[in-house]
């Protein structure tokens, strides 16, 4: 490790990090997607995909697990495989996993427009042009743009580590969650919940394939190492628990939504889980209340990955893999400015694409998300091979068994986004978000060019 890096300070508590994780996973996606996941899948088969998206990142976390208590420090997976690996796959991996961060964060830009249409049916003016069959109205832009601008600002002046904040909102959320889940098991309809599968195995695959962007979140625990006050060994503890809560959740609200709604109306409807909230409380209030809830979700995960998207880019610029432009820190706020501005840029062009932009993040970035965590686990298993001896404070398993998984896993849902498979990206949109992000970071590779790191990193086990 760099001797000259400054010391952060270690403010997190086991809850602090517990919650910035869990809240992140959470944020705003199952208000957005839940029907649309339904409608795929089914009920059933869209519970089984996130079970299958969530055994996945099980695996994929407790690698993660283990290499965050050996190497509790900023830049996550960069760090793992700058060390395991070599460079050039460090820098594809962070460069996949900056693409899934990015990913949320304009996706947060495309939903809280979507949000609005719900509490202000009638607030869409001035018609711009047609996106994939979607009306794109002025103002519908103009509210997505706005916070995009605002939240870019934010970050921008420095936004310290509100954990209470973050605790807080994520426990409306998790309320507001659970009278929707209470709400469809014991006030829901069995009937409505059919048909239990659509497309069969295709069907399930098609929504699997967005899971891994919705478990983004638990990563950006490794991003915070430096600064949580728990022993290493709980940082692994604290990052599976969070995933699986995750899981948990994610199943629960799917199974509400699908027992508060029919499928015809579920079909028509701007936002299935609001809707379903309304119908299983018998008040227009309740949709309400579980969009203003929502919204938390939406600040929280903004926030997070606004910040996890700019650390990312400012250890890849500290490793000199991307132009120094990216490393520059404010000399009064102490935040990677410059980042933060390129994420804030992306993420405010985002609305522009309309709504049909959601789906389109979900699977390019999810795309990306998964190579970073093949990557990863590749690391894993070069690290058990080649350090036998490294500090290992939390231990995933005493052989390479987990890491193994992981990578098949992870191999698995890379094909499922290729051409000819049932749940491929979609082209032009999908893949030319994806295409256009790889072409970026091949050009700042090369603009590096000898500045570019050569051999592993060199990294000093704290005892």
């Amino acid at each position: 490790m760099d001797n000259n890096k400054q010391e952060v300070q270690k403010v997190l508590s086991r809850w602090d990090v517990l919650f910035l994780a869990f809240g992140a996973m959470i944020g705003w996606g199952w208000v957005v997607m839940s029907g649309e996941w339904i409608l795929g899948a089914g009920t059933i088969g869209a519970m089984i995909a996130f079970v299958l998206g969530g055994i996945l990142v099980i695996f994929v976390g407790l690698t993660y697990a283990e290499l965050a208590s050996s190497m509790p420090t900023t830049g996550g997976a960069l760090i793992y495989i700058f060390r395991g690996v070599g460079p050039k796959s460090a820098f594809i991996a962070a460069w996949m996993l900056a693409l899934g961060y990015i990913s949320v964060v304009a996706f947060e830009a495309v939903a809280l427009p979507t949000v609005i249409e719900y509490i202000f049916p009638n607030y869409k003016v001035g018609y711009m042009y047609t996106v994939n069959d979607y009306e794109v109205y002025a103002s519908w832009v103009l509210v997505g743009v706005g916070a995009s601008i605002f939240v870019t600002i934010v970050n921008y002046l420095g936004v310290k580590s509100a954990a209470f904040l973050q605790m807080v909102l994520t426990i409306v959320i998790g309320i507001i969650g659970l009278l929707l889940i209470f709400g469809g098991v014991f006030n829901g309809e069995a009937a409505n919940a059919d048909p239990l599968f659509v497309g069969g195995i295709g069907g399930i695959m098609v929504v699997a394939i967005m899971t891994p962007f919705m478990f983004v979140g638990f990563d950006v625990i490794p991003q915070t190492a430096e600064e949580m006050n728990v022993p290493a060994k709980a940082i692994g503890k604290i990052l599976i628990l969070s995933v699986v809560l995750a899981i948990i959740w994610y199943v629960a609200v799917i199974l509400a939504v699908a027992l508060g709604l029919d499928k015809d109306y579920m079909a028509v409807s701007t936002l299935p889980t609001a809707d379903a909230m309304v119908a299983l409380f018998g008040s227009d209030i309740w949709g309400i209340v579980l969009i203003l809830g929502g919204i938390a979700g939406i600040l929280t995960s903004w926030n997070a990955f606004i910040i996890g998207g700019s650390r990312i880019l400012f250890a890849m610029a500290d490793k000199k893999m991307i132009p120094a432009w990216f490393g520059k820190i404010d000399a009064k706020h102490g935040t990677p400015t410059n980042s933060v501005l390129f994420i804030g840029v992306l993420a405010t062009v985002a609305p522009l694409l309309g709504r049909p932009m959601l789906v389109w993040l979900v699977d390019a970035g999810g795309l990306a998300i998964v190579i970073g965590y093949l990557l990863a686990a590749v690391a894993f298993v070069q690290l058990r091979k080649n350090e036998p001896n490294m500090v290992r404070p939390f231990q995933a398993g005493k052989s390479s068994i987990v890491g193994w998984i992981a990578i098949i896993l992870s191999i698995f849902f890379v094909i499922l986004y290729m051409p000819g498979m049932p749940a491929a990206l979609v082209w032009p949109y999908e893949w030319g978000i994806f295409a256009g992000w790889t072409i970026l970071g091949i050009i700042l590779m090369i603009a590096m060019g000898d500045k570019f790191p050569k051999g592993k990193l060199k990294y000093i086990d704290k005892e």
